[in-house]
């Protein structure tokens, strides 16, 4: 582009990216991720989103909320998805799963997407899923919690890791005996149940804090891979939002005129992927 004027301001760049259109600014970032990104079989995609807190509007209360798909092992965001106003990620995460190819891989999603027609969707495009549990989906997580009491685990896997001034220890147990959950059919190629059990020791402080975590999967019960797979969906947190935030200083930005915020997280999501080189 030839820009016989010189580079234009601050101001103009701001409003040429609150007119674009996002759908195909969108569309353009999908393209570019399957030019230089292929999944391979086994890969372990996260699912998440991501508020843009400085999104909002003066008086207003829509904000803009986006959810992302994250290969953690190559470090690159596969594409994004805008939550729509007076809605939330129930309804976005089955619009971003169309755009994605899955197949051969892991999509691990937080409770939020816990629903059987998710689950679906993931076993119809060729992948598995790991699915947190927390209160939404009736009795399943105290049949889960059940399960654990009474009946026989089939693998339990540990792993321990040390930084950011803690110790981590994380226990993963898994039962592939069903009996105990009720409408079982539903959730499409349910396999196993999964609990994980977190020890963490602050060295700062000498404390103990202990978590216990419930997920179904589609995949066998080998409680090596869960484990590593739950570990990974952190990563989305960790390696992309934390570092939006802290380097980009994404949650800081007052672009909030027109498509401007939604647009500037896509560019955000381009320039991380090449400082990771």
């Amino acid at each position: 582009m030839k820009l016989p004027e010189g580079i234009p301001s601050h101001d103009t760049f701001n409003r040429v990216f609150s007119l674009l259109d996002p759908e195909k600014l969108g569309e353009c970032f999908l393209q570019w991720t399957r030019a230089v990104f292929r999944l391979t079989k086994g890969e372990v995609v996260n699912i998440d989103g991501k508020t843009l807190c400085g999104s909002r509007d003066r008086g207003k209360k829509s904000i803009v909320h986006m959810v992302s798909a994250w290969a953690g092992m190559n470090n690159i965001v596969l594409g994004q998805l805008k939550v729509a106003d007076k809605s939330n990620e129930i309804t976005a995460i089955p619009e971003l799963l169309k755009m994605l190819v899955l197949k051969g891989c892991i999509v691990t999603i937080d409770a939020m997407g816990c629903q059987k027609d998710i689950a679906s969707q993931i076993i119809d495009s060729e992948a598995d899923y790991i699915l947190a549990l927390k209160g939404n989906q009736g009795n399943l997580q105290q049949q889960t919690e059940d399960s654990f009491r009474f009946l026989q685990v089939k693998s339990v896997s540990e792993e321990t890791d040390a930084g950011h001034g803690r110790v981590e220890c994380r226990t993963c147990s898994v039962i592939d005996d069903l009996s105990m959950i009720e409408q079982r059919e539903q959730w499409k190629n349910l396999q196993c149940l999964i609990k994980i059990d977190a020890e963490r020791y602050f060295k700062a402080t000498g404390k103990t804090e202990t978590e216990t975590r419930f997920y179904i999967s589609s995949l066998p019960a080998d409680a090596s891979l869960l484990n590593k797979s739950i570990r990974s969906h952190w990563g989305i947190e960790n390696s992309l939002h934390w570092i939006l935030d802290v380097a980009f200083n994404e949650d800081s930005s007052r672009k909030r005129a027109g498509y401007a915020a939604q647009n500037f997280s896509v560019l955000n999501r381009i320039c991380f992927k090449h400082t990771q080189k």
